[in-house]
């Protein structure tokens, strides 16, 4: 097939792009584009990408590395004259749009995709217009904006951050593994797990941060029954400060720290319920998984979360750090006939962001955009 053009991905980390964005690089390189990525971090297989860019990216948003990668970018985008750059991640979709800035007239079409702003209205006021701030002063070089939350939706809206600014459900999740277990299979997974048949589990998992919050769950684990346990796969920073947290509370057999964890699903299959203590999220996977494999979910009221959760259908949601209401959802929970209402809720409630049913709504954005842009 003849190419189209030219396609530049860019994201935090190559990371984010094999996590979410693979169907949709292959789709570009079927459609005929030359498609190239950059981002920072381990290089990944990435199929459909013909060119890898390595950017020198680091989370602090006054780092001089990430300034150097604006010059990379300025002088690629410079050369290789893109039809359309499609932005991942806060950090990266700012500094790739400083880089836009100078191209003037012959920059290329910019689509940034909000995977969850890293402030809402609660957020302090100094971090929120720091944050505001760079969205609005690289929003004249925003031509699509996608969302996937109402709350990003409306601060997109407010505060014109893009010219073409579309909702959308995610990237798509695929549910394919995320199915719910037999009762033999349950059975075995959770023997295998160590766990008595008594025993309601929690999971969580998440990178150990301050943002995901794991703390406030181990506390909240002081004061459930003794049957409760919690699993909270995942890696970070916090992670340690979370295992001395649970050792300290006298936990340590209640707390567990699976590490990182490829079949997800099979712990999913294992517990009980789905909890999130999250600050801030955009179209959070880990909840979308669990509540494919039929688990109910009790998460912190915040963005994202409420595009999922229906308080009281599918889950509850309780205020942000609130170890008490947590707690009391969690204790309403235990009646099982209620947790299987809720979790057959959740399973057919999540369908509706199944990769089957994005994909082709994304695709048809992406034919339009370009189209915006040649």
């Amino acid at each position: 097939m003849r190419e189209k053009g030219k396609i530049l991905y860019i994201a935090s980390t190559f990371g984010h792009l094999a996590s979410f964005h693979r169907p949709y690089l292959q789709w570009f390189a079927c459609q005929g584009y030359e498609v190239h990525a950059a981002a920072g971090g381990a290089l990944c297989d990435l199929e459909g990408v013909s060119r890898f860019i390595s950017l020198p990216l680091e989370k602090s948003m006054f780092s001089p590395k990430n300034l150097a990668a604006v010059r990379a970018l300025y002088r690629l985008m410079r050369k290789e004259r893109y039809e359309m750059i499609s932005l991942h991640t806060s950090l990266a979709a700012f500094f790739a749009r400083l880089a836009v800035i100078p191209l003037g007239k012959r920059r290329p079409g910019v689509m940034n995709t909000v995977h969850g702003y890293l402030f809402d209205k609660d957020t302090r006021w100094t971090k929120r217009m720091l944050l505001l701030g760079a969205e609005r002063m690289t929003a004249p070089v925003t031509d699509w904006l996608l969302t996937m939350n109402r709350q990003d939706a409306e601060i997109a809206r407010r505060y014109h951050l893009g010219k073409k600014q579309m909702c959308t459900k995610g990237m798509g999740v695929d549910f394919t593994r995320f199915t719910p277990p037999t009762q033999p299979q349950r059975e075995e997974l959770r023997r295998r797990l160590g766990l008595k048949p008594s025993d309601l589990v929690l999971i969580y998992a998440a990178e150990f941060s301050g943002r995901k919050n794991q703390a406030m769950l181990i506390q909240a684990m002081q004061g459930l029954p003794e049957n409760v346990i919690l699993l909270l796969p995942g890696q970070g920073d916090l992670r340690e400060a979370c295992r001395m947290q649970a050792g300290k509370a006298g936990l340590v057999d209640r707390v567990r720290f699976p590490g990182f964890v490829r079949d997800m699903e099979n712990l999913y299959r294992a517990a009980d319920i789905c909890v999130s203590s999250s600050r801030i999220e955009g179209l959070p996977f880990n909840l979308m998984e669990a509540m494919a494999c039929g688990l109910p979910v009790v998460a912190s009221a915040i963005k994202g979360h409420e595009d999922l959760v229906c308080n009281g259908e599918n889950g509850f949601l309780y205020p942000f750090g609130d170890v008490g209401a947590f707690s009391q959802a969690v204790k309403h929970l235990m009646e099982e006939k209620l947790r299987q209402r809720m979790g057959e809720s959740a399973r057919h409630s999540v369908q509706r962001f199944g990769i089957e049913r994005v994909f082709p709504e994304l695709t048809v954005l992406y034919e339009n955009a370009v189209k915006d842009f040649r």
